[in-house]
């Protein structure tokens, strides 16, 4: 969608979509270009390397005073949405998030640009299912990713190792298993991180909870998930595509810690996502446990979830 009438259209669209989901997921769409990481940079914190896309960042900004007809508003918000990056806005408006309630009933599906915009989240309570992947390497140290700074929301902040949605499609609706949710993390950790699909056995990915929070991240975007948090112990080849990931970094728990307290104290311009923090400080150093003794599956607690707002 590009021309303007169809931006408008999705902006103004309030009424969750319930059509017949697709058969199949889209695997890829983000360009193939890539960047290659020594060994050196995956394993120091403190200086991970930095991408940066080619494609344009910036968007542009509008001052409007309380006299400005309401479609002078819209007319900005389609200028605002059309200064997005390229890659990023044509997902925002071609992924289809599943909708669920408080209690992960698949209710319709929405697009992922009204799934994160504020307003709807208010006015609507849109709630969408997601995943948080944590993976692990045979040295038991987790991989970091800071988002680029051409995400829409929350650019340039460091997270656990991929976030995304599961779409509304058939692979990604299974719900025996939690196994569309696992299809949707191979599938993002394919594509943001250019790990080789075979090095992600679907079985591996062992869900141990869900959460359920609500986050801005500006104004205008921000997020409503029901969050899988998947772990995944493996050894992986990584190829990350500079449109999704602007850094990576193995850190151990030591690493981790001064990880936190260098965003708490906002040294070095550190920042966290809303939902790795949630995690990081309920949950992530006792599930460690497991993933060095080996004993992850006994730590899981599917049936509950977690309300952390």
């Amino acid at each position: 969608m590009s021309t303007a009438s169809s931006l408008i259209h999705a902006i103004s669209s309030t009424i969750p979509r319930r059509a017949v989901p697709s058969s199949s997921c889209i695997k890829s769409r983000s360009p193939v270009s890539r960047f290659s990481t020594s060994r050196s940079v995956l394993q120091r914190l403190r200086l991970p390397r930095i991408i940066t896309s080619s494609a344009p960042s910036s968007s542009s900004s509008f001052s409007t005073s309380a006299t400005v007809e309401v479609s002078m508003i819209k007319g900005a918000d389609v200028a605002e949405d059309s200064a997005m990056d390229t890659v990023q806005r044509r997902l925002m408006f071609e992924d289809e998030c599943i909708l669920v309630d408080e209690h992960d009933n698949v209710v319709g599906h929405e697009s992922k640009y009204n799934c994160h915009l504020m307003e709807k989240i208010e006015k609507e309570n849109l709630l969408h299912r997601a995943f948080s992947v944590f993976l692990f390497n045979s040295k038991y140290e987790l991989l970091l990713q800071q988002r680029s700074a051409t995400k829409v929301t929350f650019p340039l902040v460091w997270t656990n190792t991929c976030c995304s949605h599961p779409l509304y499609c058939e692979s990604e609706l299974i719900e025996d298993k939690f196994l569309g949710v696992r299809n949707a993390a191979k599938r993002k950790l394919v594509d943001e991180l250019g790990i080789p699909n075979e090095e992600l056995p679907v079985d591996e990915f062992i869900p141990l909870g869900r959460i359920l929070y609500k986050a801005p991240s500006d104004g205008k975007w921000g997020e409503h998930e029901l969050d899988y948090l998947l772990f995944i112990v493996r050894d992986v080849n990584l190829s990350p595509n500079p449109n999704e990931v602007a850094g990576i970094s193995y850190v151990d728990r030591g690493q981790l810690k001064e990880l936190l307290r260098k965003a708490d104290a906002g040294e070095d311009g550190i920042k966290l996502s809303p939902w790795f923090r949630l995690v990081a400080d309920n949950f992530l150093m006792k599930w460690w446990d497991h993933v060095e003794n080996g004993t992850l599956r006994e730590a899981a607690k599917m049936k509950s979830i977690h309300k952390m707002t």
